[in-house]
């Protein structure tokens, strides 16, 4: 039924109101970030507890025990084939982006989220009943095509959905669900942590939950406008238009969005087109924020908190239990920019998140370094852990505010329809790339760079930071279909958009 939310669509002359109908299929398709949290959280409880280690890498296990009698803890972990186990699950999601962008664009949105969450269901069961490493690997390399599609599809979904006056706000309901998803896993592994038996399969199996919350939505979720009307649905389109907006004057959002289509079926080769110089300022963001994203260090401490915590010498459970507090903090954190990024613009958060990330990476790294030193001989004491954990939640905050959330919310609202589905697959295989490097070489970059490994990651939130000052334009409150006409105006990328291309979604084209 169409809602009484009092805000108004708010782009160019578009009619109409912010509908309850709106608003839940957004939420109901966002819960495709659950999917991608449960994962991020559930993976490194799992390798931190000692009944997994000692049945699939017995060698990490005796070499972790060995070390609590001393020696050099920034090695403790650091083992190539348990990093696979993280890792290929991303490898496998990059491939799959590509499958999921021609499924995307074929046969709509929606039908990507429900075969993602299929087969995510198929890698989760797969992963709880595995016996040897070999299922173990299968079944993460199935959650990363589960993983791909959802991560394809559900930010499009939402940008295309949802009234430009929300549109930030509803697209960063997908990175609410990875927080929700992050802080749900660490309270399972906090819970089976403790069983005597089998408590990493009931972590691993428990992935289906998601899977299964995403795929009954997905099944009763409509397609987008854009969609329909791209596979030739007008009437149809026209009609979902109008319930989502609450009115029937919908011509000139509609009108706009069949130009859109039009123009994108004269692209017969979306790739290649995306490689064309009017396309440069969308391919740098598609590329170059979610390279940066990952270049944070998020994953230091969504994959690897609970080892990270033990690496630092917390208990087992103390641990899993540190890791639990910095899922709800990512979870409140995530709640500001919800309620902020319509309000202040993309920019500032992108901006006050990387500043204080900055202060954080650098002062844990003084922290660690000046316990540890470059040899790895050394123990916390209370209060010092104390301040490291608050140091590492307060980064937490800031990247849940900022490069978390926008870090899929901007690329997925900057690209016209004709490239819109290649660029989001591009979004996502960097996304997806990076996330594998990091996840496949920190334990390894840890006991070789040792505390340096945070100003590393440090120095990259200062590229990253002067990146957004002098590249990104603010796209807060623009409709969907008008956001080519913001690099026209700025004063880097307008050398890239022809004179010819002024805002060529709109009426006066016609």
């Amino acid at each position: 039924m169409a809602g009484g939310f009092a805000a108004g669509s708010g782009g160019g002359d578009y009619e109409g109101k912010v509908t309850t109908f709106g608003i839940m299929t957004c939420l109901v398709a966002a819960t495709g970030g659950l999917l991608f949290g449960y994962d991020i959280g559930i993976s490194g409880g799992v390798t931190s507890m000692d009944e997994f280690l000692l049945k699939f890498f017995p060698n990490v296990y005796h070499k972790e025990k060995a070390l609590k009698a001393g020696g050099n803890q920034y090695c403790k972990f650091d083992d190539h084939l348990l990093q696979l186990f993280t890792s290929s699950l991303y490898l496998a999601a990059l491939v799959a982006s590509f499958a999921a962008s021609i499924t995307t664009k074929a046969f709509g949105r929606k039908i990507s989220m429900l075969i993602g969450g299929l087969i995510f269901l198929v890698g989760a069961v797969l992963n709880g009943a595995a016996m040897n490493l070999a299922a173990l690997i299968i079944g993460r390399l199935l959650l990363g095509v589960g993983i791909g599609y959802a991560n394809q599809s559900v930010p499009v979904y939402l940008s295309e959905m949802a009234p430009p006056k929300l549109r930030g706000a509803l697209n960063v309901c997908f990175q609410m669900a990875v927080t929700l998803g992050i802080f749900v896993a660490n309270m399972v592994n906090y819970g089976t942590s403790s069983m005597k038996k089998n408590g990493w399969r009931v972590s691993l199996v428990l992935a289906a939950v998601p899977a299964i919350i995403m795929t009954v939505g997905a099944v009763f979720l409509p397609d987008t406008p854009n969609s329909l009307i791209d596979r030739g649905q007008k009437e149809k389109a026209k009609a979902m238009l109008q319930k989502i907006r609450g009115t029937n004057n919908v011509d000139n959002e509609f009108e706009d969005l069949i130009i859109a289509s039009d123009m994108s079926k004269l692209v017969t080769d979306p790739w290649g087109n995306i490689m064309k110089p009017r396309y440069r300022p969308q391919l740098t963001i598609a590329v170059l924020i979610p390279f940066f994203q990952q270049l944070t260090g998020i994953n230091v401490i969504m994959f690897y908190a609970p080892v990270l915590f033990k690496t630092l010498g917390f208990g087992d459970e103390a641990a899993l239990m540190t890791a639990v507090i910095t899922g709800l903090v990512n979870v409140f954190a995530t709640l500001i920019s919800i309620f902020t990024v319509d309000r202040f613009g993309r920019r500032f958060l992108f901006l006050a998140g990387g500043l204080l990330m900055l202060i954080c990476q650098a002062a844990v790294g003084s922290v660690i370094g000046s316990v540890f030193g470059t040899d790895g001989l050394g123990t916390f004491s209370k209060g010092l852990g104390n301040v490291t954990v608050g140091l590492i939640c307060l980064y937490v905050a800031a990247f849940a505010w900022s490069w978390g959330p926008l870090g899929w919310l901007v690329p997925s609202e900057v690209f016209p329809m004709e490239i819109r589905s290649a660029g989001q697959s591009i979004t996502v295989s960097v996304n997806m790339f990076f996330t594998f490097v990091i996840g496949q070489l920190f334990l390894t970059m840890l006991c070789e760079m040792k505390f340096g490994l945070f100003f590393f990651f440090a120095g990259f939130v200062v590229l990253m930071t002067l990146f957004i000052f002098f590249f990104l334009p603010e796209t807060k409150g623009i409709p969907i279909e008008e956001v080519n006409r913001i690099w026209k105006n700025h004063w880097f990328w307008k050398s890239y958009v022809p004179n010819d291309d002024d805002d060529h979604h709109s009426k006066n084209q016609v």
